[in-house]
Parts: C-alpha cells; structure tokens; sequence
C-alpha cells in the first residue's frame, strides 16, 4: 500500500495531525488527551483496514488482467460491492470478454487463412500437374516426329496423326493456364475486397443496362450452347452501384447457371421493383442445388458433395462478397418445378 505516493503523503498528514490533537488533549486536560489518542487509533485502525481489503481487491483484479494478457481460456472476475472499485470492475469485466472475442476471432480468422492457402495451393496445383504431364507427352512425341517427305504413306499418317494429337494437347495446356489465370485474377479481387482497398463508384445504373452488360460477353456461348435467353425487365427501373462489379458478380451467377441448364438449356432474368428493394431473379432448366450444398453454396472453394463437380468454389463466394460490400444480399433456392433460382436485393 505505501507504494502508493497519494497515500504515503495520507499517512505522514495523519500522524502529524493525531500528534498535535493528541498534545493538545494532554495540554487541556490528561483525560481529553486519552480521548484523542484512542479516537486516533480508531480512525487509523479502521481506516488501515477498509484500505488494506481495497488494494487486496485490486490485486486481485490485476491478477485477472494479467491472466488475460496471457491468453487464459476460462476466466472469471468476481462481483464487488457497489462502489467505484465495482463499477471499475464491471468495466474490466467487459474489457476482459471483448478480448476474448478478438481472440477467438482471430483464431478462427488464422485457422480460415491457413485452410485457404491449402486450398489454394491444391486448386493451383491440379492444373500446374497436368500441364506438366502434357509437356511430357509433347516431348516424347517430339522424339518420333520425322519428316513427312522421308517417310512412308504409313508413316506420313502417323505423322498426321501426331500433329492433329499435339494441337489437342497445345489446345488443353492453354485451357488449364487460361483456368490458372483466371483463379489468381479471381484470388486477387478476393483479397483486394478483403482488405477493403476496393473503391466502388457508386452511381444510379438502368437495370436493363446492367444485364446487358453482364450478359453480353457470354452471348456467344450461349449460341454455341443453344441456351435459350428470356429476360423480363422494365426500363425504368434503377440500381445503386458500382455497373463493373455488379456485372461481374451477375456474369459468375449467370455463368454457373449455363453450366447447369446445359445444352438446349433456359436461363431466365426477371427484374422487380417495390417500395422496399430492387430484386433481380435469375432462373435456370438445369437439374438444381442438391440441398445439402445450399447452405454452403458461397463459401470459398466450396465445390459440392460431388467430387467430380467443375470449377474451383470461387466465382459464388466473389458474387456474394461484391453484392454485399454494396449494401446488397444474395440467396439461391431450388425452383418448385426445375433448376435454381438466384435472388439478388437491393434495399432501397
């Protein structure tokens, strides 16, 4: 306690006041100076006691803290009598319990960040093999190509037939950097919007205009495809955001949505306005969401209970997260009838 510079200064006042009280009662008479000597001791007994529990309390509040500076899991700050000690207590108390939240978050934001890296070292590392091995193969047949005017009919055929298997294979190995490119494009937006770098231009934007231009880079492989387009739109009706984003976010909804109606497949884009909130429906004829893979649809490198399903789980959780960081929400449902329905909202 003495510590304590306010109360070494406390402590020196008292005595030197109980001493001049005390000689003063002597000087008057023997019996008042008795008086003052026991009410001295009194108040300074009682005073020693209730100061001795208060620092005792406050040690043991220190104790707690500095358990909790050392990462202890359970932790528990007994109440204290009403007082300004209680109040300064009930305010460690939630000091205490917000840490351990940041805490907890942070584990769980380092356990996410280590299960990513190991996916995404796994989603890169599929396509690195298999180029790899097509290399291979492009020089072992390398090795046996000879030159067409020195060769047999029989041999000028197998030369033709090994040209027209290295464009197939050329043609494949393009395809997997093209989908590697397309995975660390995606991973960069990811964490560039993660860490908030992102500045949207927000701005009134025509639906219509919005799936136009969402729309317009996969109209050819719908062609190609035979998907039938059905759009139902009013042109008065507007969004607030950022027109590149959103058109990106649609084309990852629209383009999982081609994958699953197929050949001679539908897709169709509904746009309704109310007081409330714009909401733009997309609709396709596939086979739908297998219901155990609903709730897990936009999580990160979440590929479905299939295995053999296509894709790396990234498209979905970039749509969610750029709908949201523009005040928008996003959900899928399977539609009564056929296919999936993907519901995006805009609160007014």
């Amino acid at each position: 306690m003495l510590r304590n510079k306010e109360l070494k200064r406390f402590v020196i006042l008292f005595f030197i006041t109980a001493f001049i009280a005390i000689t003063s009662g002597f000087s008057i008479d023997w019996r008042a100076g008795i008086l003052c000597s026991i009410s001295s001791a009194a108040f300074g007994s009682l005073f020693f006691i209730f100061t001795r529990a208060r620092y005792q309390n406050i040690a043991r509040i220190s104790e707690q803290i500095d358990l909790v500076l050392h990462n202890t899991d359970h932790l528990f700050i007994a109440e204290s009598e009403e007082g300004e000690l209680s109040i300064l207590q009930s305010e460690i108390t939630k000091m205490t319990m917000r840490i351990r939240e940041q805490n907890l978050a942070l584990k769980k934001e380092k356990k996410h960040l280590a299960d990513s890296l190991a996916d995404i070292a796994h989603q890169l590392r599929t396509p690195l093999t298999s180029a790899n091995l097509i290399l291979s193969l492009l020089e072992n047949n390398s090795d046996r190509n000879y030159a067409a005017d020195s060769q047999s009919s029989a041999d000028y055929t197998a030369c033709i037939n090994c040209s027209n298997e290295k464009k197939e294979l050329l043609r494949e190995i393009k395809e997997l950097f093209s989908q590697m490119e397309w995975l660390l494009a995606s991973l960069l937006k990811l964490s560039r919007l993660d860490a908030g770098v992102v500045v949207f231009q927000r701005s009134e934007i025509n639906a219509d205009i919005l799936i136009k231009t969402a729309v317009r880079p996969l109209l050819l492989s719908m062609e190609l495809h035979n998907i039938t387009l059905y759009k139902k739109i009013p042109d008065t009706v507007l969004i607030y955001g950022d027109l590149g984003w959103l058109s990106e976010a649609l084309q990852n909804i629209l383009k999982n949505c081609m994958e699953s109606a197929g050949d001679n497949g539908k897709i169709e884009i509904i746009c309704e306005d109310n007081p409330l909130f714009t909401e733009i429906i997309i609709h396709d004829s596939g086979a739908g969401i297998p219901k155990e893979d609903l709730p897990f649809l936009f999580d990160r490198f979440y590929r479905g209970k299939n295995s053999e399903a296509v894709g790396y789980g990234i498209g979905l959780a970039l749509c969610k997260t750029i709908i949201m960081r523009q005040n928008g929400t996003i959900s899928v449902k399977n539609h009564p009838a056929q296919g999936a329905v993907f519901s995006i909202r805009f609160p007014k």
